[in-house]
């Protein structure tokens, strides 16, 4: 499949292939995706469980190395980094939100949020994640602990430490998963909010057929491979 020519791509995958586990146990996962996602788009991308959305993602992200084909993300190819390197890279360009909030139980919300800004050596990190806690309404939790906020109170600080480095590109990987429909939708409406106050682009994994609607475009997996066309037109309004 060709790489769509829409403008210039935050995102671009050649002929992804990738495979996970060894021996008996190694399971063929992406198959040969191409795929580019414009600067400033917002992707949804929706599949039957186990089509391998969620591992695209993180492909994506630079968290799982392809066994071939090419990944670039805002122009550089993760393939030619390190594996310290692409720490760097990610931690400056990429937010990254999990359906299981990956919050570290042992620091308080704001040292959570202030941590990707200590390792990209803010000097203000305390106030920047105070401040951005407070953007997402948690002005008066962010003292607490992991283990004493609800879900979507820690889904919140999430979003709050993934932006806080100012990323070109956001990526979620079902991050209403785990909560319900009410908070989930609260969670939605802060990740377009946040991706209407400060732009850039976002990619996330959603089985949620509205939340994917609400995309400026929506790629659909089906084992492995990219089901949809890639290059299709779209016409769901941006959030």
């Amino acid at each position: 499949m060709a790489v769509s020519e829409q403008g210039p791509s935050a995102i671009e995958l050649r002929d992804v292939e990738l495979s996970l586990g060894r021996g008996a146990a190694r399971v063929h996962i992406l198959k040969g995706v191409s795929l580019a996602i414009a600067e400033g788009q917002a992707t949804g991308l929706t599949g039957p469980s186990g089509s391998g959305k969620s591992t695209l993602l993180m492909t994506m992200a630079g968290l799982e190395r392809p066994d071939s084909g090419l990944v670039k993300v805002a122009g550089q190819d993760l393939g030619a980094l390190g594996e310290d390197e692409l720490a760097v890279f990610r931690g400056r360009r990429i937010g990254i939100v999990f359906q299981s909030f990956h919050l570290v139980p042992t620091m308080t919300a704001r040292e959570n949020v202030a941590l990707p800004l200590e390792l990209a050596g803010a000097a203000d990190a305390f106030e920047r994640a105070a401040a951005e806690l407070r953007n997402v309404g948690l002005g008066h939790r962010m003292d607490h602990y992991p283990a004493q906020l609800s879900g979507g109170e820690q889904q919140r600080v999430a979003i709050a430490r993934a932006v806080a480095t100012d990323p070109a590109i956001l990526v979620a990987d079902e991050p209403t998963g785990n909560l319900d429909e009410a908070t989930g939708r609260s969670i939605v409406d802060l990740i377009f909010g946040l991706r209407r106050e400060r732009g850039g682009t976002l990619v996330l994994v959603t089985h949620d057929l509205s939340l994917a609607a609400a995309c400026d475009r929506t790629v659909r997996l089906r084992a492995g491979r990219i089901e949809t066309p890639a290059d299709a037109p779209q016409t769901a309004p941006v959030a």
